[in-house]
């Protein structure tokens, strides 16, 4: 009979529970009964207390761990053996059932391309015991497809016979926000230094503990001196302000010793040439976590900048006398129904009368000209500083006026800004011309009005009569057909009347009318551009361009009817109707297996302002990412106010990127950009047109598309007509392309065919 296996019981003795092993065993023959049995106790509370702490351990590190999210791994390879914890799983995807890599070189396949030979220099060193390994960071795919940052934390733990590690453990660490994070902390460091480095601001600290001071490479560039590092309190800055202005600079700073609020100086410094230059500075005292008692400051050179606002005080100064001595005229005349009560000209009842006096049989010598002032800007004057400055600029424009004239001419106040010059002229009409050029100059100048700085300009319309011959309502009518002109041909400019004016205004009111009803037909229908990666020539999406498809069979550009349409306010409308086609056609062609990645469409200025627009985009099917609004650069940048800001952010909430569209052709400033912050930038075609001719040109272009990329925004260019263009755009670093080399523009029906055809790979 072989021995029975020993039972492990939990038994009490003197009251407490004690583990014990017991073994049976029968007893010799003869000793005992046969039913007799030994018992054998053997004590192993001790090793079960043990084996309790042990499991204990266990669990409390398994806690630990996965309280602290890492995920441990063990690579035994010389049990032939690899284990991944739960959390390991879990910040890759993966459930504990997930099939794992059969192979370094198959795992390899889920690290990010570029972490890749840097991953397996890693992984080799971290098994040699190098510390500079120890820990590493990389990308790998989550098994949702994106990204994921981990880093590495391991070392070998057992080596064989010839120091060959044979195990290596480690734990690996989620980090892809922390790496966030220090991008977007990288990106605003670049921005910040970018912004300091365009406005010339210098920034310093100084530390009053120690007594030295710390400039920025813009301080040394401000004050004239070479760039010396660190900076005795007491010693350089002292020596180069002005001694004039030294004992109050340095007592403000004193004044600010024992507060924390920012405080503003400006003074003179003294240049090494003997130069003055006024500095204006900002600080702030701050104690850091030292204890050290530190200022940080910014200074900038303000000198242009407070002389133009000397003289600017100046002509205020003058400018409220000379308004003083208009509100007295003005008091004498108030009573007069001839003259207007704001600017003591003339009104238009005077003008009229003095008109018919004028051009009669018995008028004056010489022929009649009338020239039709109106104000550029004007609204937006009023709109902004009030009435009360509207109004002083008015009187300014009244005197201006009455100083370019002659004292034999007639100058009135016909409207709220509208003006109206008359004058006997003989000979040729060169003089008139030169007349309203004066004006147009003198108005463009910036003037200060009621503290604002206000800029404005003037378009004049001129019509010129022979005496005695027409009437005075049809030349002034004339002369305001001229105005519309200028005002239609970009403003701050001067026109004269002729019958190709007249007929012109004729035709566009006809082609208004044929716009009205072709909304109302639906006549206007979208074309489209295929747009392409510069380096693969993949197919990056398309631009929506509205076409009038006439009921005679004509098809009419842009160019046709855009002008009319804006006059008639009805762009926004085009707008939205080709917005409503491009996502109908781009959903079909996703049905059709098309890779067209986004389609874009033109909005306009008033379409953007519109309150009801993001109501409506709001009811539209389109996946975020696939839609881009493309505006025009001279519009986006130049009345980009906070409430247009805030329609952009709503924009980019609802997945629709923005474009600028015609780069290059405005007034674009980094400032701009960088407040508006666009997804994309096109390059006008009129800049791109030369680049196969002109280094200049390519020069140019590379710092636009540098500029772009700098702050993160997508280049593309316009006009790529050849395939040296082509060729020229991809060295040159330009992201996109579109032109005639490449696509032009088709109806929806041809693109399908197009795409499978991959024509555009034979240039």
């Amino acid at each position: 009979m072989g021995n029975p296996s020993p039972e492990e019981l939990v038994v009490k003795v003197n009251g407490k529970l004690r583990h014990v092993q017991v073994a049976a065993s029968p007893l010799p023959p003869g000793m005992a009964p046969a039913a007799a049995v030994l018992l054998l106790p053997l004590d192993i509370h001790p090793r079960a207390d043990a084996a309790d702490d042990l499991t204990f351990s266990e669990s409390r590190w398994n806690h630990a761990l996965i309280s602290s999210e890492l995920g441990v791994w063990d690579h035994n390879w010389g049990k032939g053996d690899k284990y991944y914890s739960p959390t390991w799983y879990k910040m890759r995807g993966l459930g504990p059932d997930d099939p794992l890599p059969s192979s370094t070189a198959e795992w390899l396949e889920n690290v990010h391309p570029h972490d890749r030979a840097k991953v397996m220099v890693a992984m080799d060193k971290q098994a040699a015991g190098d510390p500079a390994y120890a820990v590493f960071d990389y990308r790998e795919r989550h098994k949702d497809g994106h990204w994921v940052w981990i880093e590495c934390r391991g070392a070998a733990v057992a080596w064989d016979a010839d120091g060959r590690p044979t195990r290596v453990v480690g734990t690996d660490t989620d980090i892809t926000e922390r790496k966030a994070s220090e991008e977007a902390a990288s990106r605003n460091a670049r921005r910040l230094e970018m912004a300091l480095d365009i406005s010339g601001i210098g920034v310093f600290e100084a530390n009053f503990t120690t007594g030295e001071t710390e400039w920025d490479e813009r301080m040394f560039t401000i004050y004239g001196v070479p760039d010396s590092g660190r900076i005795a309190i007491g010693g350089l800055w002292e020596s180069r302000v002005h001694p004039d202005d030294l004992p109050r600079a340095t007592r403000t700073v004193e004044d600010h010793a024992g507060s924390v609020e920012p405080f503003a100086d400006e003074y003179r410094i003294r240049l090494d040439d003997g130069r003055e230059r006024i500095i204006k500075s900002y600080s702030k005292r701050f104690v850091d976590h030292d204890g050290q008692s530190r200022m940080v400051g910014a200074n900038w050179d303000v000198t242009e900048e407070v002389l133009l606002r000397r003289e600017l005080e100046r002509a205020k100064d003058l400018a409220e006398a000379r308004s003083a001595a208009l509100e007295a005229a003005r008091q004498e005349i108030e009573y007069s129904a001839l003259h207007d009560d704001l600017t003591g000209l003339p009104n238009r009842r005077y003008l009229d009368a003095a008109l018919r006096r004028w051009m009669g049989p018995g008028g004056e010598q010489g022929d009649v000209a009338v020239l039709h002032v109106d104000l550029d800007r004007f609204k937006h004057i009023n709109d902004t500083l009030g009435h009360v400055t509207g109004d002083s600029l008015l009187t300014y424009v009244a005197e201006v006026l009455k100083h370019c004239t002659d004292a034999v001419d007639f100058v009135a106040r016909v409207g709220g800004d509208e003006f109206v010059i008359m004058r006997h002229f003989r000979g040729p009409a060169k003089g008139l011309g030169e007349l309203a050029e004066r004006i147009i100059g003198e108005l463009s100048k910036p003037v200060v009005r009621n503290g604002n700085l206000c800029r404005i300009g003037a378009s004049i319309g001129i019509a010129c009569q022979q005496r005695g011959q027409g009437d005075a309502a049809q030349l002034l009518l004339n002369a305001d057909i001229a105005l519309y002109r200028a005002k239609k041909n970009g403003r701050n400019r001067h026109e004269f009347f002729s019958a190709q004016t007249y007929r012109e205004i004729v035709s566009n009111k006809k082609t208004a009318d044929e716009i009205l009803a072709a909304l109302e037909q639906r006549e206007f229908i979208p074309f489209y551009q295929l747009q392409f990666r510069a380096d693969s020539l993949e197919v990056d999406g398309v631009e929506t361009l509205a076409r009038w498809a006439t009921p005679d069979g004509r098809l009419l550009g842009p160019d046709a009817f855009l002008s009319v349409a804006e006059e008639l306010g009805v762009v926004a409308e085009i707008d939205a109707m080709m917005l409503s086609a491009a996502l109908d056609d781009f959903r079909r062609w996703q049905r059709l297996g098309l890779n067209i990645p986004k389609v874009s469409v033109n909005v306009s200025y008033r379409r953007l302002s519109d309150p009801a627009l993001m109501k409506h985009l709001r009811t539209l099917d389109f996946q975020p990412g696939t839609l881009s609004f493309e505006l025009l650069e001279s519009i986006f940048l130049d009345q980009c106010d906070a409430q247009i800001l805030q329609r952009l952010a709503d924009l980019r909430d609802l997945g629709i990127a923005l474009e600028i569209d015609d780069f290059g052709t405005g007034h674009a400033s980094i400032v701009s950009l960088l407040k508006t912050a666009p997804d994309a930038l096109k390059i006008d075609r009129e800049l791109v047109k030369g680049i196969v001719d002109s280094t200049e040109q390519r020069q140019l272009l590379r710092s636009i598309i540098d500029i772009g990329h700098s702050l993160g925004i997508c280049v593309v260019a316009e006009g790529v007509e050849t395939g040296a263009h082509v060729g020229i755009l991809r060295d040159l670093g330009c992201d996109v392309l579109q032109g005639y080399a490449l696509a032009k523009p088709m109806p929806a029906a041809h693109l399908a065919d197009f795409i499978n055809r991959q024509q555009w790979r034979r240039i």
